[in-house]
């Protein structure tokens, strides 16, 4: 069975022309890139939707592309000489050089899950190889990491138990050394006998006498 070819002419139903719109949109987009791709070319698309709403595609960059004509175009209705085989060397390296910054910018976009719309199965599959190895290679710089963290933290505590120990053994020592210092200024551990204190009461002191403080007139001088 024949396919039908299908009436080029506007479609009246409005849901069906967005559709239609937006499958026929991607075609053409990919194969702008599939002609990009495959040719060396530099391409760029302009779109207007019926709504106003803009979608664009360039192999470099729209407003590169579009300078490029203009320039193009000028120097068409000019007798203007060629330019030189060095100019022309540079501005092929320019353009090569936009068109992979273009594309590394698209795949960037694409790791992002940004404008995935148009790509197939075998582009979607090599994105998630990507991301899976990109991912791979992430967890292994942070284990890394942290192996290294708890390696740092492992010396320091050998260290701060390396330095109790010390206290340790000095807090041990110190009565010793103590002692060790006395014995060498010849100084007695115990009180001196007949040394009595400024604060002891005098001798044949009577702690049960009655001290009383009396208030009065003073005695009359007989």
């Amino acid at each position: 069975m024949t396919r039908q070819k299908i009436q080029i002419k506007k479609i009246d139903n409005t849901a069906a022309r967005q559709v239609t719109f937006s499958k026929r949109r991607r075609g053409l987009f990919k194969k702008a890139h599939e002609l990009s791709t495959l040719c060396d070319a530099e391409i760029a698309l302009v779109v207007f939707s019926a709504t106003g709403k803009l979608f664009e595609y360039s192999s470099t960059s729209t407003g590169q592309v579009i300078e490029r004509r203009n320039l193009q175009s000028e120097g068409s209705h000019r007798l203007d000489p060629l330019p030189s085989l060095e100019l022309q060397l540079e501005l092929g390296t320019y353009a090569t050089l936009s068109k992979e910054l273009a594309e590394k910018t698209r795949e960037l976009r694409w790791l992002k899950g940004e404008e995935l719309q148009g790509l197939d199965l075998e582009e979607l599959q090599n994105i998630e190889k990507l991301l899976e190895g990109g991912l791979r290679r992430v967890t292994e710089s942070k284990d890394e990491l942290f192996f290294k963290e708890i390696s740092t933290l492992q010396s320091k505590g050998a260290e701060l138990m390396e330095e109790n120990k010390q206290l340790k053994q000095q807090t041990e020592n110190f009565p010793r050394v103590v002692q060790a210092v006395v014995a060498q200024q010849g100084q007695p551990s115990e009180p001196i006998a007949g040394i009595r204190s400024s604060a002891d009461p005098p001798q044949g002191y009577n702690y049960n006498a009655d001290i009383s403080l009396r208030l009065g007139l003073p005695f009359p001088n007989s």
